[in-house]
């Protein structure tokens, strides 16, 4: 079984921008006011998860390790 990534996305730093939606279609939906949401805030780990993420032009979006709560992206520094 592979690892599972908590999917956050901060509401108040989204611009809608939808960049997320580009990259992974089925991981993020807008709610009317454009604003970015997970699917589902578990999900597989995936490379179109972490475009997401890196594409994001605010950096609004995190992942984590879903069991431990690592970082995933952005990393630690």
């Amino acid at each position: 079984m592979g690892d599972r990534w908590h999917v956050e996305v901060d509401r108040s730093v989204c611009i809608g921008s939808a960049q997320c939606l580009h990259h992974a279609p089925d991981g993020f939906r807008l709610d009317p006011a454009r604003q970015s949401h997970p699917v589902e805030p578990d999900a597989d780990a995936g490379e179109q998860l972490l475009a997401a993420a890196e594409s994001c032009p605010v950096e609004a979006i995190t992942l984590t390790l879903a069991v431990s709560g690592e970082p995933v992206f952005p990393p630690e520094e």
